[in-house]
């Protein structure tokens, strides 16, 4: 048992991290091998791999993933603004080097091979962005005669570009979501978050009529029988075969034939062997998250805590609802992995970096803390 009066770093994290928040990432992660498991051998086994390839590669990157984890979720506020600084200038240029360098598979750039290893530069890229986009905003509310909103509006300019050249629309939309939702957090008019709105819904209409690849997926989208709904049909048919409590680990009848089961559609996998069950504790852990630290975000002190915390559980809660929303034909195909549960290696160790920060954001600090760091601050600003 730890005492609250130890006074080791350890004891504090534990006496002022939300644990239940932990609990819930850590079932999620709990969730995902087991789902790893019955969803990926038959996938390893169509392209010629050993049947479990994927399954280990998974459990290879949970230890360095849990690490980095629990390892942000120690660090500071001030820390969290640099770490995330230079995460998201070391993502930016990999996202380069990717564009000049990286091999194109079905039409788009995204992966880039450093040292016999597959790296997703935009994963990274995310959450650390956020962080800097909430800082900015914060300090505009502190700092009106500091041009914080227009440096957040550069940067969203210079992440969405490089999104766009992959090309990878849908984290741009993530993007551009959760850069939205921060901007309206931040208290800015309503005539501004028009605006932006009208912009997003030109660029999309934009994209639509210029990018064959957008409008063929809002075209099948729309009109079923306009192109090839394999994977779809697949994932819908899986929601009706497993029905409340599924056929049983390892029945599965549509992982056999998604070529995606293990990534874009596990959550139709685990629909169909543990049944419509299991889907909505899913639901419910992912909505427990998100909701959690926003309760947790609202009642901080600290205004880059606040802005920070929510819009990293809102890029959580959106990329996840996306991933979903996909699997039930709600919203049009977009490849996009299911938080903790999907298989990807950059994907595993980006969430992981973004839940620690918001372990971070949402430790319960004393307020003595807290006022140390702001009078930190209104000095360094005075001077």
């Amino acid at each position: 048992m730890l005492a609250r009066d130890q006074r080791t770093p350890f004891s504090e994290w534990w006496w002022t991290v939300d644990r239940l928040l932990l609990a819930a990432i850590i079932a999620l992660v709990v969730g995902g091998l087991i789902l790893s498991l019955a969803a990926s051998p038959p996938v390893a086994t169509r392209i010629g791999l050993d049947p479990f390839h994927f399954f280990n590669r998974h459990v290879m990157f949970l230890l360095p993933s849990f690490i980095v984890l629990i390892g942000v979720s120690f660090m500071s506020p001030k820390n969290i603004r640099r770490g995330a600084l230079l995460v998201f200038a070391v993502s930016i240029v990999l996202i380069v080097a990717t564009l000049v360098f990286g091999a194109e598979v079905k039409g788009s750039r995204r992966w880039i091979t450093l040292l016999g290893v597959n790296i997703q530069a935009s994963e990274s890229a995310k959450p650390a962005f956020v962080v800097i986009a909430a800082w900015l905003f914060a300090e505009s509310t502190k700092r009106p005669e500091m041009p914080a909103t227009s440096m957040a509006m550069v940067l969203l300019l210079l992440l969405v570009s490089l999104l766009v050249m992959e090309p990878d629309f849908g984290q741009t939309m993530l993007i551009l979501m959760v850069w939205g939702a921060l901007f309206f957090i931040a208290g800015m008019r309503m005539i501004w978050v028009a605006g932006l709105a009208g912009a997003a819904a030109a660029g999309l209409f934009g994209a639509y009529l210029l990018v064959p690849h957008v409008a063929h997926r809002i075209k099948r989208f729309m009109n079923p029988g306009s192109g090839d709904t394999f994977q779809l049909d697949m994932a819908m048919d899986a929601f009706w075969n497993g029905g409340w409590f599924g056929l049983g680990p390892g029945e599965g009848i549509a992982k056999r034939s998604l070529p995606d089961s293990h990534t874009d559609f596990v959550f139709a996998v685990a629909a169909e062997e543990f049944g419509i069950i299991l889907c909505l504790a899913l639901v419910a852990l992912f909505a427990f998250v998100v909701i959690r630290t926003l309760l947790r975000a609202y009642a901080s002190e600290d205004m880059f805590s606040r802005f920070a915390a929510s819009g990293l559980a809102i890029l959580f809660g959106v990329q996840a609802a996306i991933n979903m929303a996909v699997n039930l034909q709600l919203i049009p195909a977009k490849g996009m992995t299911l938080p903790f549960i999907s298989y990807g290696g950059s994907s595993f160790l980006s969430l992981a970096y973004g839940v620690g920060m918001m372990l971070a954001l949402t430790r319960q600090r004393p307020r003595t803390e807290i006022e140390s760091q702001n009078n930190a601050n209104s000095v360094r600003s005075y001077a």
